[in-house]
Parts: structure tokens; sequence; C-alpha cells
């Protein structure tokens, strides 16, 4: 292709990619096939510059047709608990006492602010998770 002076950067960009919005479920599928074909590109190079593009138009269309649900608060501090090898009256502390922590932890106690403040610091549970309905 020879570029002509009237040829602007996005233009040469597109003669260079064959990259269009992903819009339905075979683009995707498309664009998976080809972000594997090209995983290894160089960065910086033409495929490279394609894998870093294609990857955020999955990466947007996945977010939009697949939305992962925040858990539910007395599950992730279930899990957390589990992780960090934690039992009631080692969260005894932080939320006062076990038999408030059995209460929470069998749904019987909301959490309060100053409890999901003191689990977001103790457990690092994101806050947009323990604030939840449950």
């Amino acid at each position: 292709m020879v570029l002509t002076p009237s040829m602007t950067k996005s233009t040469q960009i597109r003669s260079n990619m064959n990259i269009k919005p992903i819009k339905t479920e075979t683009d995707y599928q498309k664009a998976l096939i080809r972000l594997d074909e090209i995983f290894d590109a160089q960065k910086g190079s033409k495929k490279g510059d394609e894998l870093e593009i294609l990857s955020i138009l999955v990466d947007q269309y996945e977010k939009e047709n697949f939305p992962i649900d925040l858990p539910d608060p007395i599950e992730a501090i279930k899990f957390r608990m589990e992780q960090m090898d934690l039992r009631n009256k080692d969260l005894a502390e932080v939320v006062g006492n076990k038999s408030r922590v059995s209460e929470v932890l069998n749904r019987k106690r909301k959490l309060s602010l100053d409890m999901i403040r003191k689990l977001n610091t103790y457990l690092r549970i994101p806050t947009e998770v323990l604030v939840q309905e449950y």
C-alpha cells in the first residue's frame, strides 16, 4: 500500500488491521480465534497493536454480555476466613464478640457500618461487596 498525504493515521491503521466492533456472538468467537492466533505478537509490532486493540474490544464485549455479579457479603466473609485460616474467635476481635460473629455469619444480624469498615480493613473485602443487601 502506498501512503498518500491525504490518508489519515486512522486510515493507515484500518488498512493494516481488519478490526471492527464486536456486536454478535459470532463476532466474539472470531475475535477469540484471532486473539489466539496473535497471542504471542511482539509489543509495538502491527500484530502487537492488533492484539492490544482486539483485547480491549473483547474485554468490553465480555463486560457487557457476561457480567459477573458481586458475591454475597456473608459468603465473601466466610470464603476470606477460610483463605486466611481464621475461626469465628479470630473475627470476634474485629466484629465485637463471638456471639456477634455467629449472628452475622448465620444472617441473624446485619452488618453495621462500623463492622463493614473493620472487615474491609481486616479481611480486605471491598466495601461494595460488604454493603450489599443479604
